[in-house]
């Protein structure tokens, strides 16, 4: 108990031992010194009490920020010893998911309803030195599993902020107005304006869904050690990363598919370079986004391209040089990013393509991309019945949308 709260309770007992007292009239010797005690015990109490505030509030400011994020800091831990293997072994026999994996599934089934297991999105880091059950029989040395290849996300590196949703739409107001000011004329004259200030909104809404379908056979399943866990883990990480970068920037907004940056109406400024790839061509941008005062240097400029567009760029020497047209970009814009998935590949004729260019300005990202709750993970339990197979259908909710449109910027036409 507070020492506040125990002289504060005290003092409540004084007072009613005092109340009783003061309403006799006529008092003995002991009632009186007993008076007079009750009234200098209240009396230095007081002084007590307003101390022990004062000490309180130091402490409780000194320990405010533990406090605001000891709890999320907790549940990370709990993440950190998140295992998939025992998610994979419940769904498989119905064994008893124990430990951290059953106080992160517990948490996560009081937030919202699945119709399977809850898997947090931190879950599937890569991890090395899983837990997993002790003493099993191994007769044979089993190599780690060699897992498919995915494109690395990039997303993230282009300055995305991700964006824990529980339920719900997030709205985001973004100003779209330019407030102007002027000076008065005269000794008398207004200055100019008024200037309408408005705001337009940008929502993150839980109407996409992407989909992720395993089979995990009966023999994988019964092989030890964390191989299953690691590559079942990276797997699914990478279909993820893959599908959600195509969605953010290529997402067509039909078929259950998020509007992505190239192809929804965002406002997004869209320049035709119509030519050979060239450092000139992303300089122009660069200005733009300078003039727009959204940037102010290129090495605050983050550029997406295809790997056709390097190779273009690195073959194309200036005269009389070792130096290339590649050279020149890298130099002057440090985050270039690579995609194969993120954005289409070349066509036309001749073969042309586009680019994206963001920026974060004031600490806001260019791009928005809400995830809703944690990965649904729903067990089939008729199809793959017969070889003694497990069936996994994980299920993510998420969406995307621009920031300030004055953050982003299209080349299209890229030879």
């Amino acid at each position: 108990m507070l020492n506040s709260v125990r002289i504060q309770k005290r003092q409540s007992e004084i007072r009613q031992s005092l109340a009783a007292l003061v309403g006799k009239d006529n008092l003995s010797e002991d009632e009186t010194r007993s008076l007079s005690t009750l009234d200098s015990e209240y009396q230095g109490n007081e002084a007590k009490y307003r101390a022990s505030l004062i000490v309180e509030d130091t402490e409780r400011r000194e320990a405010k920020g533990e406090l605001e994020t000891r709890s999320d800091r907790d549940f990370a831990s709990l993440v950190d010893r998140f295992e998939l293997r025992q998610v994979a072994l419940h769904l498989d026999e119905g064994a008893k998911i124990d430990g951290a994996t059953a106080e992160v599934i517990e948490e996560l089934r009081s937030q919202g309803g699945y119709r399977g297991v809850p898997i947090p999105y931190a879950a599937l880091e890569i991890r090395s030195g899983e837990t997993v059950a002790s003493g099993t029989p191994s007769p044979v040395s089993t190599a780690p599993i060699i897992d498919r290849i995915f494109a690395g996300s990039v997303a993230s590196k282009m300055g995305a902020q991700f964006i824990s949703i529980a339920q719900g739409t997030n709205d985001y107001p973004i100003t779209s107005s330019a407030v102007a000011g002027g000076w008065a004329a005269s000794e008398t004259g207004s200055v100019a304006g008024p200037t309408v200030y408005s705001t337009a909104n940008r929502s993150l809404v839980p109407d996409y869904t992407f989909g992720i379908q395993m089979k995990v056979t009966r023999k994988a399943l019964k092989q030890s050690g964390d191989a299953l866990e690691q590559a079942v883990r990276r797997d699914m990480n990478g279909c993820l990363a893959e599908g959600m970068d195509k969605a953010v920037f290529l997402g067509t907004g039909a078929d259950g598919q998020p509007s992505g940056l190239l192809v929804g109406s965002y406002g997004i400024t869209s320049t035709a370079v119509s030519a050979a790839a060239s450092w000139a061509a992303f300089r122009g941008a660069v200005k733009r986004f300078m003039l727009a005062n959204a940037a102010n240097s290129p090495a605050d400029v983050n550029l997406l391209l295809r790997p056709e567009i390097w190779d273009a760029m690195d073959d194309d020497l200036i005269t009389n040089t070792a130096v290339s047209e590649w050279d020149r970009l890298i130099k002057n814009i440090p985050g270039v990013v690579m995609s194969s998935n993120a954005l289409a590949a070349p066509a036309g004729s001749p073969l042309a393509s586009k680019a994206l260019l963001t920026t974060t300005v004031g600490g806001v990202a260019p791009i928005f991309v809400g995830t809703w709750g944690a990965i649904d993970l729903i067990r089939d339990v008729y199809s793959d019945a017969a070889s003694g197979g497990l069936r996994l259908t994980a299920l993510a909710t998420m969406d995307v949308t621009a920031s300030r449109s004055q953050q982003l910027q299209i080349l299209t036409g890229i030879q």
